[in-house]
């Protein structure tokens, strides 16, 4: 009886090992300059040990645990896709087996957009610039972000492959990493203590700020024309086409005024009137609108605005 409980508290700490949910803290991270970023990992069942009590943080990261790992915390799936049959990882990787234990993060990785190669090695290290855009592809998987506009010069910047160029200065832009007296080695196998601290300090940017809202496509059916009032201002008309019935309608929300010289237009559409009976006869629907003409009209829908084809 002894040795059959022994052989059930044995399975259940691996069980919740393998989960990365122990609720004890790593003997061996003490004292480690990422210590704060591993436990806020761990915390949040995003890392586990090599043990209950042991992280090993100046271990290396291979490519199956840096892709499972980063799945996890960015929560890829496949939920919005629909696929005829089960996709497998040798459908998309030559060298990752169906049944290995990191076979479905590398699905959820290839759709969601992670640039793995098709003959990637899984237990092959990771270098820093390998997993520093893995990064950065996860942490903008589902949301873009904005960036301040500017190039981080780096003294080894030769040393860096050019592919992974941009991901490298988006992260140290928006403070994820950072350069050790102007070097990032970028050929330097990563460790499990520095790719916990980059895993944590994007999870911590993509908190702190607001994704970019994807900007509306321009209906199709609406138009704009400028007519000249005078030297100084010019009339916008916006015009709706195609509508079944003279029940749609079209009206100006806001109007912003770049630098560039544009007069960014938003329009809302309006459905009709469910109680009330139109003729049916193909109409336009109008609204005019003035501006400065130094600058020039461009449209944009509202946040929100129903297109046509959702109308009809």
């Amino acid at each position: 009886m002894k040795k059959r409980a022994t052989v059930l508290i044995s399975a259940l700490l691996a069980l919740l090992m393998m989960l990365g949910g122990s609720a004890y803290a790593f003997s061996d991270v003490q004292g480690d300059p990422n210590e704060a970023d591993i436990a806020a990992l761990q915390k949040a069942g995003i890392v586990s040990g090599i043990s209950a009590e042991h992280f090993a943080p100046k271990g290396k990261v291979t490519m199956a645990q840096g892709v499972a790992m980063l799945v996890k915390a960015f929560d890829l799936n496949i939920d919005h896709i629909r696929f005829i049959k089960k996709p497998e990882a040798s459908d998309y990787f030559t060298n990752v087996p169906n049944d290995a234990w990191y076979a479905e993060s590398f699905i959820y990785a290839h759709h969601n957009g992670l640039p793995i190669p098709r003959d990637v090695d899984p237990l092959q290290n990771l270098t820093k610039e390998q997993y520093a855009d893995l990064l950065f592809h996860a942490l903008t998987a589902k949301n873009d972000y904005a960036f301040i506009k500017m190039y981080v010069i780096l003294k080894d910047e030769a040393d860096v492959t050019k592919a992974y160029m941009n991901s490298i200065q988006h992260l140290l832009l928006g403070k994820i990493t950072e350069l050790d007296d102007g070097y990032f080695y970028p050929k330097h196998e990563i460790t499990r203590s520095e790719a916990a601290r980059l895993l944590n300090q994007a999870i911590l940017f993509a908190k702190k700020h607001e994704p970019i809202k994807p900007v509306p496509a321009v209906d199709p059916d609406v138009s704009l024309s400028v007519t000249k009032v005078n030297d100084d201002v010019n009339k916008v008309t916006l015009t709706w086409s195609n509508r079944p019935h003279p029940g749609y309608g079209i009206s100006v929300s806001n109007i912003e005024f770049t630098l560039d010289g544009q007069a960014l237009i938003s329009y809302e559409l309006h459905q009709p009137d469910p109680d009330k009976m139109y003729p049916q006869v193909i109409s336009e629907a109008k609204i005019d609108t003035y501006v400065a003409s130094t600058y020039k009209p461009v449209l944009q829908p509202a946040a929100g605005s129903t297109s046509s084809s959702d109308a009809l």
